[in-house]
């Protein structure tokens, strides 16, 4: 076992690696190029581990340098562009004026429980501005419900065809904003996100999410898609287990717990007689490469907690205890890795705790896997 906490310790060293004294946060592995996801990521993480120096600078950096502006130069709305990085002329711009709606999401749920957590209530402000654009940029009514869109129409929508992202339903961040802002029907996402889910999982041969799906608005079918952006099950979809998982636990949502029990037989069975989980399975249910990833157990941990215990000791103690060393999962320059193994290993109870307005020390938790 462990003499530190796992989630201080690791969180320590990102921090220290990857988040700049300015508050961006670097990928190593892409061109160093920082996106609203990985601020997004950061805010979360520095809201658990109680440090408010790492929340606000990288709180300020993506307000200073992600906000999205017209051909005039005037600040559209209060959402983050994705892409930030080096262009080929060598300047440091937005190389992407799309927001992800994921990462606003997941701003969004960090700034909410920064300001009860360190009794704040500009962060609270700022969620309710942001929360505002992002139903108006990101949410469309089709055929009687209420969708996620991934990012603005004009990006997802072509026609008749608008592209999802089943990995950015955060229904558990629905209900909390449904809290927050009134004005808006919050709960129709999270509706639509288990219908979503549900439905586009026959598009897979063995039931699992895909990164990207499209959905027909005319015939309200779904269909898979190709170029540039491929249904299969692969980094995103990873992270449908984590959001769902959080669904169940907090809410004790019974779809949630169903669409689980359906949707990991597969990979349960491919754990038990192969004892790895490969990081690519196409619709047919064919893995199409021989790699596993420690995100994807990291994310599948919270989710087999829940429904198959057992497995899921096995899965920390084999994929995600033995690959940490020294504050990295992997090795150092893997961002995304880090960012997915904390939040898998976050207690649900921290989360529902932390909504209670308590907060526990880090530090103070048992690296105990499946209490």
């Amino acid at each position: 076992s462990h003499s530190v906490n796992l989630l201080q310790e690791s969180w320590d060293a990102y921090r220290k690696r990857f988040i700049q004294g300015d508050g961006r946060v670097i990928d190593w592995e892409d061109r160093d190029k920082s996106t609203s996801e990985g601020q997004a990521y950061a805010m979360l993480r520095a809201v658990f581990a109680n440090d408010r120096d790492s929340f606000d600078r990288t709180l300020n950096w993506a307000e200073s340098n992600l906000l999205r502006k017209d051909a005039s130069g005037q600040v559209r709305d209060s959402l983050w562009a994705w892409k930030w990085g080096k262009d080929p002329k060598g300047q440091w711009i937005q190389l992407d004026p799309n927001f992800a709606s994921d990462a606003d999401i997941d701003a969004c749920y960090a700034l909410i429980l920064a300001a009860q957590r360190w009794n704040h209530s500009a962060y609270l402000d700022l969620a309710k501005t942001k929360l505002k654009d992002l139903w108006q940029g990101s949410t469309i009514a089709v055929r009687g419900q209420r969708l996620l869109l991934p990012g603005p129409e004009v990006a997802f929508r072509k026609g008749n065809l608008i592209k999802l992202n089943p990995s950015y339903f955060a229904p558990y961040a629905f209900r909390l904003f449904a809290q927050v802002d009134s004005e808006r029907d919050w709960l129709a996402l999270v509706d639509s996100s288990y219908n979503v889910l549900q439905q586009s999982a026959a598009l897979s041969k063995v039931g699992l999410p895909s990164d990207w799906i499209g959905f027909d608005r005319q015939t309200g079918t779904y269909q898979p898609l190709t170029e540039p952006v491929v249904s299969l099950y692969s980094f995103d979809a990873t992270r449908v287990w984590w959001r769902v998982a959080l669904d169940a636990e907090l809410y004790q949502e019974p779809r949630a717990e169903q669409y689980l029990r359906q949707s990991l037989r597969h990979l349960q069975a491919l754990w038990r007689s192969q004892r790895q989980i490969p990081a690519r399975i196409d619709l047919q249910g064919q893995a199409t490469v021989n790699y596993d990833a420690t995100s994807q157990y990291a994310m599948l941990y919270p989710a087999l907690k829940l429904i198959d215990p057992e497995l899921g000791r096995e899965i920390y103690q084999q994929k995600l205890l033995s690959r940490y060393r020294g504050g990295f999962w992997d090795n150092e320059n893997a961002y995304y890795t880090q960012n997915l193994a904390w939040f898998g290993l976050l207690p649900t109870q921290v989360v529902a705790q932390a909504l209670q307005g308590q907060f526990p020390d880090l530090s103070s938790l048992p690296n105990d896997p499946v209490n």
